[in-house]
């Protein structure tokens, strides 16, 4: 083998598990300049090691693609890892958040604003939201701005309804709506689908602040093996762009990035030159984003309006990503797909179905007939099937999460985290959908497991294909990418109860180690 072919990595003794169908197992991986130069069996170690190339011996350790998070939020995950934690697993009651924000306020100065994050009402003593009373009781003195699990509800102290200019006589925003009393019609302080409208009244991370969040959430990332992120934030345009521009740049932001960007930002990208997929191997333009809700028991945006964005959109030649959740969502983005295609015929189109919670029969079969990819979250599965079980109506629940439907009817189902809204953790995520357990330990719809080695490529190579990445990642072959995760044990070895126990060891990115445990 000549010096040119020489590797720069080598990874040896391996399990190998490739996703490449014409070579399932490998024992050694070799990279160059970035890119997979060799796989196959130990043998050629010798041939492909050179003076100056780095070794490492797996000692029979599972080596997978990169993981691949094909839908996220990265800016808000760094923002939560810098608020107030009134998760499920830091609280488990009202009295407990107010106690925690109460610390918070001790430490800022009266007036600053207090960010809290993660609460989710169904887990708390009390089964209900807290409301404005409650965090003026913890923070009289301060704004208080406190985030749902779901990032699709908040709750504002009477501090910050003020200063944000919320109050008996405003109007319901589009989309949204505000909690009221129901005898004054006073603010109650908690609002639906109104995060990204108060997000850009209230002041921003400093920089320094705002730094530090995206470190830990780098570091978060790498040390669960997480090599590429799709962020699926709906407001995104040029401003965000530029801000993930400058993360990669200054190596602040590791992980490869597909960024989307909300459908009122199509004008915006066509004055500035944008086309569709731009970008390189570190940063691309993803899908462009419509994000549906009933929030006040009605769609917005409108079917006509919807579709007409869907066909703007489509017809400057992008791909579409539609946040559906409940059936009706579900039903109007199927519409609008249906809509779309009629008018314009175009092969592999890969139009994105962000979520998919709730689809019966006569939906999948939509989805199907338009070809829709389905961009799912398992470990919702795991961190909020309990409320499922107990909340969500008989005749919904048989059509949750069916990703096993997905599977078998060829949706090519992705997954992400959705992060912040779950851990960002891909073995969660892969244990959730060959389970199906709660964290409770109870089954949810058994019927739609799916193998582990099926759930591994919906965080690998299915997350590629969504995003159009296929020929470069998702798999270890010659010629792409060495992005890499060595894992512990091989999730498809393992009991399906073992796989949230697999840890990652070391994470590789563009044939260099990232991260090691």
């Amino acid at each position: 083998m000549t010096t040119s072919k020489k590797a720069d990595l080598i990874l040896y003794n391996a399990n190998v598990f490739t996703l490449d169908p014409r070579m399932p197992r490998a024992e050694l991986v070799a990279a160059k300049g970035g890119r997979i130069i060799w796989v196959g069996h130990n043998d050629k170690l010798g041939d492909l090691e050179g003076l100056k190339t780095q070794k490492i011996e797996c000692q029979g350790k599972t080596l997978v693609p990169g993981f691949n998070d094909a839908h996220c939020h990265i800016l808000a995950f760094a923002s939560s890892l810098l608020s107030v934690d009134c998760s499920p697993s830091a609280v488990s009651s009202i009295a407990d958040i107010k106690a925690q924000i109460r610390k918070q306020a001790r430490k800022l100065p009266k007036g600053a604003w207090i960010r809290a994050t993660g609460y989710n009402e169904f887990y708390l003593a009390e089964k209900h939201h807290p409301n404005r009373d409650d965090l003026d009781q913890a923070a009289p003195h301060h704004p208080v701005k406190l985030v749902h699990r779901s990032q699709h509800a908040c709750v504002l102290n009477s501090v910050a309804l003020s200063l944000i200019g919320i109050s008996r006589e405003s109007p319901e925003p589009p989309g949204g709506m505000i909690g009221r009393d129901l005898d004054s019609g006073e603010p109650n302080g908690l609002l639906f689908e109104m995060n990204s409208y108060i997000d850009k009244m209230i002041p921003s991370l400093s920089q320094e602040e705002f730094e530090k969040g995206v470190r830990l959430a780098n570091k978060e990332y790498l040390s669960q093996g997480i090599t590429s992120l799709q962020d699926a934030t709906a407001h995104n345009g040029l401003g965000e762009w530029r801000t993930m521009q400058g993360l990669r740049e200054r190596g602040l932001l590791v992980p490869r990035l597909s960024v989307m960007m909300g459908i009122a930002s199509l004008e915006e990208l066509q004055r500035n030159g944008f086309s569709p997929h731009c970008g390189d191997d570190g940063l691309r333009l993803g899908a462009l984003k419509i994000a549906l809700s009933e929030a006040r028991g009605f769609l917005h945006p409108c079917q006509d309006e919807l579709e007409e964005r869907a066909l703007q959109a489509y017809r400057a030649g992008y791909q579409l990503a539609l946040h559906a959740v409940e059936e009706g969502t579900v039903a109007a983005a199927a519409g609008a797909l249906e809509h779309a295609l009629e008018r314009i015929r175009r092969r592999d189109h890969r139009h994105r179905i962000e979520h998919c919670s709730v689809c019966p029969p006569p939906l999948l079969k939509r989805l199907k007939d338009v070809h829709a990819l389905v961009v799912t979250q398992p470990s919702f599965i795991y961190y909020s099937g309990e409320r499922y079980l107990k909340t969500v109506p008989e005749g919904q629940r048989r059509w949750l999460y069916r990703i096993g439907s997905f599977l078998k009817n060829g949706l090519m189902p992705a997954a992400g985290s959705d992060s912040p809204v779950v851990p960002i953790n891909p073995l969660f995520g892969i244990c959730a959908a060959v389970t199906r357990r709660t964290e409770s330990g109870e089954s949810l719809l058994s019927q739609e497991q799916v193998s582990p080695a099926a759930a591994l490529k919906m965080y690998t190579q299915a997350a590629a294909y969504a995003s159009f990445d296929e020929k470069v990642k998702g798999s270890i072959q010659v010629g792409k990418l060495a992005d890499f995760s060595l894992l512990s044990a091989d999730p498809t070895q393992v009991s399906p109860e073992e796989i949230m126990e697999i840890r990652v060891e070391i994470t590789i990115v563009d044939g260099k180690i990232a991260w090691q445990a």
